[in-house]
């Protein structure tokens, strides 16, 4: 392998069959390079599944009331489902091995006013909790604490962009006071959110306020209930099935009907698009190492000619005393030396592809795609590997060559 004679005699021949040597070099390159691209792209559709759920707290049940569809205990089909505020208690006292924490929410929109400026925004009302579920980041001031929730204060909080679009760049938003349908609302805090302009563009509220303003109700719209991150998948799949029937009892909902309430497991859906981001990384694995297979194959075939083309010298060398191992060594380390320059080459071209990239894909799924460390060393490997394969075929045959046919041969 390291023998000085060797090297030379094949860096000769490299020298001697430039075109032979790029073809051969090329085909590989190219498996290599689309094998990197694809597999970082399967990367880059992971990140962004990561990126999605993970903008929010993923050990959630977003818990929604819905419209029976059969009768059940004396109450007639297509009724509507509505949850109080006592179930938020009930939960919190029959629950609280499972629970993190719970706040309900309601949404409502309305006109949002400060001078001359004024706006639609979306409002939310919740508990000071809501605030881990959406990893709301405060710029300055405060959420809402539980003295707003139990003195229904007219506090709000409002998003980095609504402080824009209502007091410019310049005036500070905190301490202010914003017109909402008419009744004024004192600003105690500004918050960013990585969600996007959207979760930018709204307004926190308590929603005791919010249901104060309502005539003194005490409905609420849906829940956000946080299970102990502890529990796991499994556990969280169990708390979903205690409390789906926790609460169809509690309101009367025959167990059958999937549609008198809903729960949505942010655990159980990210599960499942991580699996199926796995299957189809899986997928484009499979195409990229049949792509490099499919270069190797170019590789082999031309060192099948090579072999032809150097009978008359192999033959010499085998008349001269070479054993069948040292004319195997010799096509087999022009074939693996081929392969490994070539397939660094792709690599490297491909790993540049993605940098070039980079998020100019995000709005077709694909962030920052990339491979790791540990996918090069894989894919380097199974480069060496594929480069054994490629010349050992055509070395076999080249071993069994005899010299007086080798002599012969025209």
């Amino acid at each position: 392998m390291f023998s000085r004679d060797r090297w030379q005699e094949i860096f000769e021949t490299i020298r001697k069959n430039k075109l032979r040597t790029f073809l051969s070099g090329f085909t590989v390159a190219l498996g290599i390079l689309i094998f990197t691209v694809l597999f970082g792209m399967g990367n880059g559709l992971k990140n962004t599944f990561y990126e999605f759920f993970l903008d929010d707290a993923t050990n959630i049940l977003f818990v929604y009331p819905g419209r029976t569809t059969m009768p059940y205990k004396g109450f007639k089909q297509g009724r509507q489902i509505q949850f109080k505020n006592d179930d938020l208690e009930d939960i919190k006292k029959d629950f609280a091995f499972y629970l993190d924490y719970i706040t309900p929410r309601l949404g409502r929109s309305g006109l949002a006013k400060y001078k001359v400026e004024s706006n639609s925004y979306n409002i939310r009302a919740v508990a000071p909790s809501h605030q881990l579920n959406e990893k709301t980041i405060i710029m300055k001031g405060r959420y809402i604490n539980e003295n707003d929730i139990l003195n229904k204060s007219k506090n709000i909080v409002i998003g980095r962009l609504v402080e824009i679009d209502l007091f410019g760049k310049e005036e500070d938003a905190l301490g202010k006071y914003i017109d909402i349908d008419n009744i004024a609302y004192k600003v105690i805090g500004v918050f960013q959110d990585d969600g996007g302009d959207n979760e930018e563009r709204r307004i926190y509220m308590p929603y005791t306020t919010r249901q104060l303003i309502e005539k003194g109700t005490d409905k609420i719209d849906m829940m956000v209930v946080a299970f102990r991150k502890e529990l796991g998948y499994a556990g969280a799949m169990a708390f979903e099935r205690d409390l789906y029937k926790y609460m169809k009892d509690k309101h009367n909902i025959a167990p059958d009907d999937q549609n008198g309430m809903y729960i949505q497991n942010m655990a159980d859906i990210l599960q499942q698009n991580m699996a199926f981001a796995n299957v189809l990384q899986l997928v484009v694995l499979f195409v990229g190492i049949g792509t490099l297979i499919a270069g190797v194959i170019g590789i082999s075939n031309i060192m099948v000619f090579v072999v032809k083309e150097r009978t008359k010298e192999l033959g010499v060398r085998k008349a001269l005393g070479a054993t069948p191992g040292s004319v195997i060594g010799l096509v087999l380390q022009e074939s693996i030396f081929i392969t490994t320059i070539a397939g660094f080459i792709g690599l490297f071209l491909g790993i540049g592809t993605l940098s070039l990239i980079g998020n100019k894909l995000k709005d077709y799924f694909i962030t920052n795609p990339e491979v790791g460390l540990g996918t090069v060393i894989f894919a380097t490997v199974l480069l060496i590997f594929f480069g054994v394969i490629a010349g050992y075929v055509p070395a076999r045959r080249a071993a069994r060559i005899k010299p007086i046919v080798a002599l012969r041969d025209e």
